[in-house]
């Protein structure tokens, strides 16, 4: 346990997991006007993992509860008779509808899609109902409904953005694989060269690709989204423009038992690390600093090393077990997703976006007869 600060406020977990409300304000008042975005895809419908998430949010009281949803037509009725069996304030927005996808190509905002889009077409509307956002995933198998009230307890203590941090240990072995092996040492690698407030305070983030954060309503506007997998880390360079140093904080949820994914592939790790730098060294390039990317490569390598040598070291230190070399071979891999990142695909902030919330939550949803809780069709 520690208690150091960051350049951004860092609030530990001090009391062994136990946390009082009474601490940071009225979270019970808080979560009134909070909406809960929790993106899915098909194969979440009905895991493990999202009934525990759906189970653990009954027991608090937002708002509303929007799940942006993609999968295919067949399997949508499913989700909708899925999701009215918990007792909450839901709204699914099916984001791979015909509607939805006429919407945006009307409004010139076609293109690829993700995870990114979703949660973007989901702010919109949260924005609107509620003055506070949290965004989580849907795949913890830990997962507490505590973590929402940790994510607002910056908020209630006037901060604008808060980003979640957590432990990623499972199966006696240390995971959060990209984090610590790609953007990490290349972070490192940018900082050793340059002595710049963006690239501090994306150093500062403890877990920088985590997909937990909660906004205010008024931030969570202004946020340029990343159409896939870039969004956790895009997110964070419209974060330090509206909110900076002074306005960001982030809080420590415990460990997290998440869903792993394969590094080899498009879909896999290495597939995500392309998406990862491109949104991260874009940041960069917007607020003036060179990565330099001609040694960029080498210098992510170096810094990679000497990070391994000290999770080598933590993970004996802790009796885990250690792949030295499958280590070093995601950092190779991982290399050749450095490069200068190419067109920029962001959605555009809601406050200059070409369409409206309502317009997302009629397109999202004109399959259904009735409502899925007690807000769809409101």
């Amino acid at each position: 346990m520690e208690y150091v600060q960051e350049r951004i406020a860092t609030l530990h977990d001090l009391g062994g997991g136990r946390h009082a409300p009474d601490r940071s304000g009225d979270l019970e008042g808080m979560l009134a006007d909070t909406v809960v975005v929790v993106p899915m895809i098909d194969r979440e419908c009905q895991s493990p993992a999202a009934e525990r998430v759906l189970g653990e949010l009954e027991t608090l009281d937002p708002a509303a509860v929007f799940v942006p949803v993609r999968a295919p037509a067949e399997r949508i009725g499913t989700f909708r008779e899925w999701l009215e069996s918990f007792s909450l304030p839901i709204q699914l927005l099916w984001c791979n509808s015909p509607a939805v996808e006429t919407l945006l190509a009307e409004s010139g905002l076609s293109g690829a899609f993700g995870k990114g889009l979703d949660v973007w077409l989901a702010l919109g509307p949260a924005a609107d109902r509620g003055e506070f956002v949290v965004v989580h995933d849907a795949d913890a198998r830990s997962y507490e409904a505590d973590h929402v009230r940790r994510l607002l307890a910056p908020l209630s203590l006037g901060y604008e953005f808060s980003k979640g941090y957590y432990a990623r240990v499972e199966e006696g072995r240390l995971y959060g694989r990209l984090f610590r092996l790609f953007y990490e040492p290349l972070i490192a690698a940018v900082a050793a060269e340059h002595d710049d407030p963006i690239v501090d305070y994306l150093e500062a983030f403890r877990y920088a690709l985590a997909g937990e954060f909660a906004a205010s309503a008024s931030l969570a506007r202004r946020l340029r989204a990343p159409r896939a997998w870039g969004l956790e880390v895009g997110t964070l360079g419209d974060a330090f423009d509206h909110a900076g140093f002074s306005g960001t904080a982030q809080v420590d949820l415990g460990r997290h038992v998440h869903d792993h994914r394969a590094v080899a592939g498009e879909t896999g790790l290495e597939g995500m690390s392309r998406e990862v730098a491109a949104e991260l060294l874009r940041i960069l390039e917007e607020r003036g600093v060179d990565p330099e990317y001609e040694t960029l490569p080498e210098r992510y390598r170096d810094a990679g090393e000497r990070l391994i040598d000290g999770y080598r070291a933590d993970a004996a230190f802790n009796g885990l077990a250690y792949d030295v070399t499958g280590e070093r071979d995601q950092l190779t891999r991982y290399a050749e997703s450095i490069d200068e990142p190419g067109p920029d695909r962001r959605l555009p902030p809601w406050t200059d976006a070409p369409i409206e919330p309502d317009a997302v939550l009629e397109a999202a949803r004109p399959w259904l007869e009735g409502a899925i809780g007690s807000t769809v069709g409101d």
